[in-house]
């Protein structure tokens, strides 16, 4: 008898640790959800789609993404930035009709499939060998860097309650311990939203006045050799930016992503999810490093729980209550909390040129200065005194920032360093 009671109790307490681990990691979820959420639904606001489809997008996207890599990266795809210039310009040419730019999108997925084919073809040994930590950690400290004004911009619209929830976020990383560390973003988040509706930041009409429950605008795509020339060179400039993120990622995580499942497995999947995403009415999708800021402050790095937060985002898609609530997340909370996400990629960068595989050398310092250069410099350039610095592909579209910083840098290293490779 005492043996049954005793077996039951095991499997009641087998039962609760599952329980309470799900609910782990739909905790862990959530806070990814929030992370991704302010940059997913503005470049459709930007531009004209429909968020609810970008949001749609975005989780179908990661899922398809997680299918292609094996499940084995942890990557949450968002609404990409780099098409904005070329979906307005199409939007422009054909009065506000986006079919237009859904078929350019389409085209540029197809693009990264078939470079996906043409790495696998090349062989991930030899594109490695053009991608030591001398060139891979100044492209991260560039992602992170770049994305740091953009954090500050947000903060700007209230530094007090930035800086509260900033602080809070970094208290709970450096002194909590356990689970409670992991949570330190979706905490933060709690509080500077608290702190927001006390001080009457807070526009909860937007919550009052959404339905429970609506179907997103899919539309499909127009095909023009005119909207394609505009928007589909954008993959040759974004190209070095996702083997940047892929990496950045993997330096996080602590796994050669491009080695294992391989950078013909990423492409691919970034591909078929901008692919998807262009079919039905959304902006291309990209890698996001909100996401693998949050990752680099949690620790964990389970794959699973990007692909919860995808479901979620799905469900966003039709849930218009919710999507309501996170809209009313005020710009300076998540300011704050991008500060820290931002940060602690371009902490990463540092990490990887810090270590003994980079030999500090005349020739690496000089492609780790041109590097930094033309990544940081190129944007402070071109606002301080007008001069457009970059390779142009079409008329409306040049190789800017991180894709010209990359491409320069990987020439250079290869050059200087030439007997090595």
């Amino acid at each position: 008898m005492s043996e049954n009671v005793l077996s039951k109790t095991n499997v009641e307490v087998e039962e609760s640790s599952k329980i309470l681990e799900s609910s782990k990691k739909v905790i862990l979820a959530l806070q990814h959800l929030i992370a991704m959420f302010g940059a997913t639904v503005l470049v459709p606001i930007l531009t004209g789609f429909d968020p609810s489809v970008a949001l749609l997008s975005a989780g179908m996207g990661t899922l398809i993404f997680h299918f292609v890599t094996k499940r084995k990266v942890p990557v949450f795809l968002g609404s990409s930035f780099a098409f904005i210039g070329g979906i307005l310009a199409v939007k422009e040419m054909f009065n506000g009709d986006l079919a237009y730019a859904q078929g350019g999108i389409m085209v540029a997925g197809l693009i990264y499939v078939g470079l996906s084919l043409l790495v696998k073809k090349i062989g991930v040994e030899k594109i490695k060998k053009y991608l030591p930590n001398q060139v891979v950690g100044p492209m991260i400290i560039v992602i992170g860097l770049n994305l740091v004004p953009v954090a500050y911009g947000m903060a700007s619209n209230n530094f007090m309650v930035a800086g509260i929830t900033l602080s809070i976020a970094l208290i709970i990383t450096f002194k909590a311990k356990g689970f409670i560390k992991q949570l330190a973003i979706l905490i933060a988040v709690v509080v500077g939203y608290i702190l927001s509706l006390k001080i009457g930041i807070v526009d909860t009409s937007v919550i009052s006045n959404a339905p429970m429950f609506a179907m997103p605008n899919f539309s499909l795509p127009k095909f023009d050799l005119g909207a394609i020339a505009i928007i589909a060179p954008i993959v040759l400039a974004v190209f070095m930016e996702h083997i940047g993120d892929v990496t950045t990622n993997g330096e996080v995580v602590g796994k050669n992503f491009i080695e294992d499942p391989g950078l013909n497995r990423t492409l691919l999947g970034d591909g078929l999810a901008t692919l998807f995403a262009g079919f039905v009415g959304g902006p291309a999708n990209t890698t996001y490093g909100e996401n693998t800021g949050v990752l680099a402050i949690t620790k964990n790095y389970n794959p699973q729980i990007l692909r919860i937060a995808a479901v979620f985002a799905i469900m966003l898609g039709f849930i218009a209550k919710v999507g309501g609530f996170l809209r009313t997340i005020p710009v300076p909370v998540m300011g704050g909390i991008s500060l820290m996400l931002f940060s602690m990629i371009a902490f990463v960068g540092a990490k990887t040129l810090s270590g003994d595989k980079v030999e500090f050398n005349v020739k690496n310092i000089l492609v780790i200065a041109t590097i930094l250069a033309l990544g940081l410099g190129t944007g402070f350039v071109e606002k301080k005194y007008g001069i457009s610095i970059g390779i142009p592909i079409t008329a409306t579209v040049k190789i800017t920032g991180l894709s010209l910083a990359a491409i320069v840098g990987v020439v250079l290293n290869a050059v200087l360093n030439r007997k090595r490779a």
